[in-house]
């Protein structure tokens, strides 16, 4: 059994790890456009609502901030499944 938690712990760990390094990045981007994007609302309703008008079908932005959250969400997927090995090879032992 021992061998088993050890593989467990580690294999946890480096998810743990992987996962980590896989949202931060998309997951800092995604919240800067969001920053940039409330940003140019804000600006746009101080000047008086002049480019108010929705754009049609979806932004570029919108679709970076799309993808970028998704890989965020894989990334933190990632990272939970690790937290899980770790349990995991404390409760088996």
């Amino acid at each position: 059994m021992e061998l088993l938690n050890i593989a467990l712990w580690v294999g946890g760990v480096i998810l743990i790890a992987v996962g980590y390094l896989r949202a931060k990045r998309p997951w800092a981007r995604y919240q800067a456009l969001k920053t940039q994007g409330e940003n140019v609302a804000r600006y746009e309703s101080w000047r008086g609502g002049v480019r108010n008008d929705p754009p049609e079908g979806t932004t570029g932005a919108s679709v970076a901030m799309a993808i970028l959250r998704r890989q965020a969400q894989i990334g933190g997927a990632i990272l939970v499944v690790g937290v899980v090995l770790v349990f995991g090879g404390f409760i088996i032992r």
